[in-house]
């Protein structure tokens, strides 16, 4: 099946996400060039760089910094970083890196100074964009992309839903959206039929609860869901009918009252356990204490890792997220992460050809041979990953990488930073059951309406 290039994955520009891992400490951390060097390519670097960068021809290296998070644990952000520096021996890249959870704050902080560092910035969400932006914190991308004749419909519209105020303040660089992961070698002990790329929410519960055995530290749960309360929401705005800003929530209820049910019989850890000891998601899957995981499809990425460098040597595949009885197969939930360059830099130049070689299809077909996927979505990019070494055999396994319909985790507005408050606060008092869902229900449109200045 080949991947469709329709607009609800354009339009996956529109928010993001939920869809990043999270893990991992603050650090700070310079990243040097390989020995060896290349060959120069064209276009490596802009002739005003070059002009305006008397020290690259005297030999100092030119030093760029750049925002990411959980840097060590996914090649998401590595896998660019050094194949720049392999074409750019004369650069030097300052990887200024910080835990998923901390990203936001830790960046809202650096450029409140309005310092110089960081010159580039990856994006965690469409929200954090649109107030950088309002702060006038990002730097417009508008005028670099006319100068160098930038070919944008490479991004099959995606660049131009990333505009914000009719400027462009970042270029698509990744995509995710959720799939199901799924253990073969756990599915092969229980003589059960692996996850179809066809299944309804209610035949995963019911595999769920199949899949669910033992008892204490040996248990093995049918499924696993992450504290996000997109774990739960995702699947209330997957059919595209609503997003997470509405004057009325009561489209979630149903949903709900799956997870808590999940959670009451036991198919999946329970929402208060992961949140005291702090237990990640990846842990859970790689040790095989769940049989199914929902997750973006980063975590590809991190499994492949994960059996390169011999971390786990069971076998995994994945499938297409479960949908509602009420759509088809194919329907699914995501975002895009753009990469922008800070108002503040003094590295202009260096720091648009970095985010120019960031977002192009070069680096789409780095990434790809890494498992990760880019703003650049190919039928040959999803070759590429469905192809590279640790991504699971056969075909199944391919068709799960592709999609028909795309929504939003998050839509484009302004205030969604605002509203992720509530719609996580309240996810937090459902789940341990402080609120009932029908209270949490009232309690989030009362807040957001508060926000939104409904009332």
């Amino acid at each position: 099946m080949k991947l469709k290039k329709v607009s609800a994955f354009i339009l996956a520009a529109a928010m993001a996400a939920s869809l990043t891992a999270c893990g991992g400490g603050n650090k700070e951390a310079e990243t040097k060039a390989p020995d060896t060097t290349p060959a120069a390519t064209e276009g490596s670097t802009t002739e005003a760089a070059k002009e305006e960068t008397p020290e690259a021809a005297s030999g100092e290296k030119q030093v760029l910094s750049v925002t990411t998070w959980d840097y060590d644990t996914t090649p998401q952000f590595s896998a660019v970083v050094d194949a720049y520096m392999e074409k750019n021996p004369n650069v030097e890249i300052k990887v200024i890196d910080t835990s998923a959870d901390e990203y936001n704050n830790s960046l809202g902080i650096s450029l409140s100074a309005a310092q110089a560092d960081p010159d580039v910035i990856w994006v965690k969400d469409m929200g954090s964009m649109l107030q950088m932006a309002d702060k006038n914190q990002l730097l417009s991308l508008d005028d670099l992309i006319k100068a160098d004749n930038v070919d944008l419909s490479v991004y099959s519209g995606a660049a131009e839903q990333l505009m914000y105020k009719d400027a462009t303040y970042g270029l698509p660089y990744r995509s995710d959206w959720y799939v199901l992961y799924y253990n073969k070698d756990l599915f092969d002990a229980a003589g059960v039929e692996y996850p179809s790329n066809d299944m309804t929410w209610q035949e995963f519960y019911d595999l769920a609860a199949k899949m669910t055995s033992g008892e204490g530290s040996a248990k093995v749960y049918g499924s696993h869901n992450h504290t996000w309360q997109a774990l739960v929401t995702n699947w209330a705005v997957q059919d595209g009918e609503h997003t997470v800003v509405e004057k009325d929530y009561g489209f979630l209820k149903p949903w709900y009252e799956e997870a808590l049910a999940l959670q009451d019989n036991g198919y999946i850890q329970d929402y208060s356990t992961l949140k005291t000891a702090n237990i990640h998601y990846s842990s859970v899957f790689k040790n095989q204490q769940a049989a199914m995981m929902p997750m973006g499809t980063w975590f590809i990425a991190t499994m492949m890792q994960a059996q390169a460098e011999g971390e786990t040597d069971f076998n995994w595949g994945v499938a297409r997220i479960p949908h509602p009885e009420n759509t088809d197969t194919g329907y699914t939930v995501g975002a895009v992460t753009p990469i922008s360059i800070s108002a503040y830099t003094d590295q202009k130049d260096l720091a648009w050809d970095f985010v120019k070689f960031a977002s192009s299809e070069e680096a789409a077909d780095i990434l790809a041979k890494q498992g990760v996927f880019t703003g650049i979505q190919t039928d040959e990019s999803i070759k590429t990953i469905a192809s590279a070494e640790y991504f699971p055999e056969g075909d199944s396994n391919k068709e799960a990488l592709t999609y028909t319909h795309y929504s939003f985790d998050r839509p484009l507005d302004p205030q969604i930073e605002e509203i992720r408050k509530p719609l996580d606060e309240v996810h937090e008092m459902i789940m341990i059951k402080s609120y009932s869902i029908d209270e949490g229900i009232a309690e989030l449109n009362k807040r957001v309406a508060e926000i939104k200045g409904w009332n």
